[in-house]
């Protein structure tokens, strides 16, 4: 009965990790995009060329302590790294909440999204349990004794782990958790549902009195209520600024703009074409596998030419390296512009592939596992 609470402690802590580990290892790409978010604000952006890499490594690292703990495999060796890394989760998560530098920690990547405080409470939570674990670690028994046995289940876990982070970054996340997965549809989640409300703000004026030289803030409508506008002694200084001030509804997909180079509007008209439409997206070009975008090409004429059907190649960059670009490659596709941010979202390859049809996205691909031609007529263009 005296190592009940280690029990419940290793269990409970044990299977979270797994949880977080899997949980991110599915979306390693993702979760690279979150830590080169932590890169720039804590000035070490030489790292966010390798981000994706460090992202598996941590996955792997989280999955692999989590079920030695649960094995009681190297009891005190694994006590040291939970406790050594929830310790630096600790402190990561605290500057993000106090200094409000990231907005969501990615703890759970896009499965569970936990905003910096929630995430810190629940690093709180997991230290108080590790420190327990780390200090009755000599009560920790294998569930095996032998210790080739032990060495060879560490070995097997390690692989599986690692293999697994490198599967979904080469051929997409096994369960997508983003709003751009397979049978969504676009349109209906960009906008308020009736009946919901949107967020609510105000705006605040900065004033200073030319006489006195006070100064004072004032939402709008305190500004309009009070006329301290007919008082010319008053005078806003500065720009105006936006206060949320009620949180409404928000919805999924919030941050879609598609533009052409001259800067025209074609969200609607490209995600609602009734059509078929093969939509490659590159949020970057100059990383983009080449030899993947004249794969995408050929793909693209055939479509076309056969079935009439829309393709267009969607990008963050400038239009001028657009054009560059364009060039070199011979590009067929039509060429739009958006922000990396939504891009980043829809698939987690650089380039990937949608097929769209009346705003839903039908099927998606990354370029390693791309459909070939025929795949595409015989299952979608020629039904």
């Amino acid at each position: 009965m005296k190592n009940t609470f280690l029990t419940i402690s290793r269990i409970f802590v044990g299977v979270l990790f797994i949880f977080s580990g899997l949980i991110k290892a599915n979306d390693p790409l993702g979760f690279g995009y979150k830590l080169q978010e932590y890169f720039d604000v804590f000035h070490i952006s030489f790292l966010s060329p390798i981000a994706t890499g460090i992202a598996i490594l941590i996955c792997t690292l989280e999955i692999v302590l989590g079920v030695l703990l649960l094995l009681g495999f190297w009891g005190k060796k694994v006590s040291w790294g939970l406790l050594l890394l929830i310790a630096f989760f600790t402190l990561l998560t605290f500057v993000s909440a106090a200094f409000k530098v990231v907005t969501s920690c990615g703890c759970f990547g896009d499965a569970i999204p936990l905003t910096p405080w929630q995430s810190f409470s629940k690093d709180i939570i997991l230290l108080i349990f590790i420190l327990y674990i780390f200090f009755k670690k000599d009560d920790i028994k294998p569930i095996f004794s032998k210790e080739k046995m032990q060495r060879n289940i560490t070995i097997a876990v390690v692989l599986a782990s690692f293999l697994f982070g490198l599967f979904t970054y080469n051929f997409l996340p096994i369960i997508d958790f983003l709003p751009y997965k397979v049978g969504a549809h676009i349109p209906s989640l960009m906008v308020i549902p009736e009946g919901e409300q949107p967020d609510e703000f105000q705006i605040m004026y900065h004033l200073k009195n030319k006489k006195t030289k006070a100064e004072k803030d004032m939402s709008d409508k305190e500004y309009l209520k009070t006329e301290i506008w007919k008082d010319n002694n008053w005078e806003i200084v500065g720009e105006p600024t936006k206060e949320l001030i009620k949180k409404g509804f928000e919805p999924k997909i919030k941050d879609l703009i598609i533009t052409d180079a001259s800067g025209t509007d074609y969200t609607k008209e490209l995600i609602e074409n009734p059509y078929y439409s093969l939509v490659f997206v590159a949020y970057n070009l100059n990383d983009a596998n080449i030899k993947a975008i004249g794969s995408l090409n050929a793909l693209a004429l055939n479509a076309t030419q056969q079935y009439n059907i829309r393709s267009v190649l969607l990008t963050s960059n400038a239009a001028r390296d657009a054009e560059v670009f364009i060039k070199k490659n011979n590009l067929f596709s039509e060429v739009f512009y958006a922000d990396a941010v939504p891009l980043k979202s829809m698939v987690r390859a650089n380039p990937g592939i949608i097929l769209l049809k009346n705003g839903v996205i039908v099927n998606k691909w990354h370029f390693h596992n791309m459909p070939s031609f025929d795949d595409l007529s015989n299952k979608y263009f020629s039904k």
